[in-house]
């Protein structure tokens, strides 16, 4: 059984310069922070078996969950169910600081992706998103 962990989050998420980090993963959820700079995102997405709880601590932008538009700001949460075509833009003047919560896990245990194109470019975390 994995021990259970215990952190800063929000200090964590701030600190953060990476596009991605996996702080923690369990049997059945997984601990991620997420820098995403002015004027980019997160990258449009679906996860076919996996829902995703993210938190914006820092920074504004938009929400894009499949057709529909809306404002994102500090302090508010969204919640992606699993098939929900999902992005987050980027529209202010700092790094929009996020932490999630994947359920079940997402990404491979201790991934570190420094910018958005090394998580493009990283096929086996890909692959394990996606598995069954």
């Amino acid at each position: 059984m994995k021990e259970p962990h215990q952190s800063a989050i929000s200090e964590a998420t701030r600190e953060n310069e990476l596009y991605r980090r996996v702080i923690f993963t369990g049997e059945k959820s997984q601990l991620v922070v997420m820098s995403i700079p002015p004027g980019t995102d997160v990258g449009a997405e679906v996860h076919p078996h996996v829902e995703q709880t993210l938190f914006f601590l820092e920074g504004s932008g938009r929400a894009v969950l499949n057709d529909s538009e809306s404002e994102i700001k500090a302090g508010d949460v969204v919640v992606v169910t699993p098939g929900t075509k999902h992005n987050f833009i980027n529209t202010g003047d700092v790094a929009l600081k996020i932490y999630t919560v994947y359920a079940p896990p997402n990404h491979i245990d201790g991934r570190v992706h420094k910018t958005k194109a090394d998580a493009e470019a990283d096929t086996l975390d890909e692959e394990f998103g996606h598995r069954n």
